[in-house]
């Protein structure tokens, strides 16, 4: 079956479109027409920073389609469901079984392999030779192969163009609050960074009742939608001293919970540094750097802790109806956080969101698809 996809070739290589091949279903995969794909910071990061994937590969993980087609061992889905696609996980290991699937034993096999077990892949070219696929959906491209574990079925009535994000940057910074620390209501939490993960983390932080949520960025356009959103207070790191600043507003005890989205060094130590005694910080950026740290003075001295959480600790299955509920009843307005884009515009799309025009672009790989039907 032939696909349009965007291939990256080599890292720092911008998005080709391409005619490629799906290869055939097997028993237990899907088949996914994508409707569309939001691009997520991780896309860029695998893109320009690392060599882990064999490229080229065909990037995105945040799809949302209708399902084409199933392989008879497959349950649960049929043809014409409605489906956002996310990570995909074992379901048998301990860490899936006691629900936190983003702790799956086979996560880098499953998500991070390119391939299927057998060593065959799912893409190729019209010379045979192999494309790579990623976070086992590959959602830039018109069509895809998934299996259950990767999907959740979402109603007709949702709009398929919005939710794919829901599947990675939303839930994961979301879930960061919800299901990783766990704020009590009343408490406060600073989150540096405030793109997709960053506003889905304040806007989880105000469900949860904290009653002191402060931004901190260096764009203000940024930090006045964070205000609209959910931030009580907001912060220019440009402009101001952040130690300082959430002093004043804490009356110098510090925060009790971070989130870091940037991944960037000084700022997580910052994010740590800020915690009032008994603090908790979750660094979810991306980063393959290191900090250093005095574990007794930095954290034991103060009871202070570093808590790592990946997609959100959540299960796709719940956490992402969840998130369409709290959009449904206004407490989740991250459809003003979408900007579309053609597929053929996957490039200006990828330099918008890293320049900081645009907090999630969507790209719309199916233009006839109508909402509700």
């Amino acid at each position: 079956m032939k696909i349009r996809s965007a291939v990256v070739n080599e890292i720092n290589d911008p998005y080709v479109l391409e005619d490629l091949t799906i290869s055939e279903m097997r028993e237990d995969e899907i088949l996914v027409k994508i409707v569309a794909s939001g691009m997520c910071h991780s896309d860029d990061f695998v893109r320009s920073k690392q060599t882990m994937y064999k490229f080229p590969i065909v990037l995105g993980h945040e799809g949302s389609g209708i399902v084409e087609k199933i392989g008879s061992a497959v349950h649960g889905f049929e043809p014409g469901d409605h489906v956002v696609l996310s990570f995909e996980y074992c379901g048998h290991c301990d860490s899936c079984l006691t629900g936190v699937p983003a702790s799956c034993d086979d996560w880098g096999t499953l998500n991070e392999r390119g391939r299927r077990a057998d060593e065959t892949y799912y893409f190729h070219r019209e010379d045979g030779s192999p494309v790579s696929n990623y976070f086992s959906q590959s959602s830039f491209s018109t069509y895809t192969l998934a299996r259950e574990r990767n999907l959740t079925k979402v109603t007709k009535d949702v709009d398929l163009r919005l939710v794919g994000p829901l599947g990675c940057g939303f839930m994961t910074g979301s879930g960061t609050v919800l299901n990783g620390l766990k704020p009590a209501p009343g408490s406060s939490i600073a989150v540096f960074g405030t793109g997709a993960v960053g506003l889905a983390a304040m806007m989880a932080a105000k469900i949860s009742g904290c009653t002191k949520i402060i931004g901190i960025d260096i764009h203000d356009n940024r930090l006045e939608t964070a205000k609209e959103l959910g931030a009580t207070h907001v912060i220019n790191s440009k402009t101001a001293d952040v130690h300082e600043e959430i002093k004043k507003l804490t009356n110098g005890k510090g925060v009790n919970y971070t989130v870091d989205t940037t991944g960037v060094p000084p700022v997580i130590r910052t994010a740590i540094e800020v915690l009032a005694k008994g603090g908790v910080a979750a660094p979810v950026g991306g980063t393959i750097k290191p900090i250093e740290l005095n574990t007794f003075m930095d954290l034991a001295a103060q009871n202070k802790a570093i808590q790592g959480v990946l997609m959100g600790n959540s299960i796709p299955q719940l956490s992402i109806p969840q998130l369409i509920e709290f959009f449904e009843a206004g407490n989740f307005a991250f459809d003003k956080l979408v900007n579309f884009y053609k597929f053929e515009d996957i490039n200006q799309a990828a330099a918008d969101s890293l320049s900081g025009k645009v907090v999630k672009p969507v790209l719309i790989m199916d233009e006839d698809y109508v909402p509700g039907q």
